[in-house]
């Protein structure tokens, strides 16, 4: 109906028509066939507002909440940002963050979501040594075994380059966490959404790292990764 949510509570009375019961029927026959409901709609809310999602992007989850509101916590002035992966980019409209994808159609969203300036790159390759304050990422991290355990709404719809990470879910770790220690400033800040079961390998590849903290989610799974470079 093209209406915001307000109008059909100031009109109850209010009626489809019968071009609105043939879209209704529509979007209704994608939702039985596992298309999630924010692919019909294209919008989801994050952090207070309404973001647009094409199958281009992940849909934005209440879990990376947490990560922009750990990264205020820790840095309420964070500096020079950049967000690694920015998919719909919802964490870099959030903190004012550069938006980095490698994917142009994701970036392509991004941009009508307010995240700017937009960088095309794979990880933080092409970026300068010891140029940010903060990297934070929601990088892939699903293992590919996972995958077909994985609610369909997921599996089927979403885009896989951005939810698998390789036979353990580690292999964006592997390459960004080294990557992010080289364009940080002395005592820069990288923030990362992790996995359920990955805090302890997790560990083992943040030795050259201080103040090392994993923040739960509502269930209690470790779910936000904080850490400082040092300063030597």
């Amino acid at each position: 109906m093209g209406r915001e949510r307000v109008y059909f509570y100031a009109h109850p009375e209010q009626e489809l028509r019968e071009v609105e019961w043939i879209h209704y029927g529509r979007y209704l026959d994608e939702r039985i066939r596992g298309k999630p409901t924010q692919y019909i709609t294209k919008r989801q809310e994050f952090w207070g507002r309404d973001f647009r999602v094409t199958p281009d992007v992940l849909i934005p989850r209440p879990e990376t909440e947490l990560l922009v509101e750990a990264v205020l916590q820790r840095r309420p002035s964070p500096g020079r940002i950049i967000d690694v992966g920015t998919g719909s980019g919802a964490i870099a409209a959030s903190l004012g963050a550069i938006a980095c994808d490698i994917s142009w159609p994701a970036l392509q969203v991004a941009r009508e979501n307010g995240a700017a300036p937009l960088i095309q790159a794979d990880l933080l390759t092409c970026f300068a040594d010891s140029s940010f304050d903060v990297v934070v990422s929601n990088p892939p991290y699903v293992p590919l075994a996972d995958g077909p355990a994985m609610q369909r709404e997921v599996r089927d719809f979403e885009p896989h380059l951005a939810l698998f990470a390789g036979n353990d879910g580690l292999e964006i770790y592997r390459l960004l966490i080294p990557q992010a220690r080289r364009v940080l400033k002395p005592g820069g800040l990288l923030a990362l959404e992790i996995g359920i079961g990955q805090e302890a390998p997790l560990r083992e590849l943040l030795q050259d790292w201080n103040q090392i903290e994993f923040l739960p989610d509502l269930a209690g799974i470790p779910r936000v990764l904080l850490c400082q470079k040092t300063y030597v």
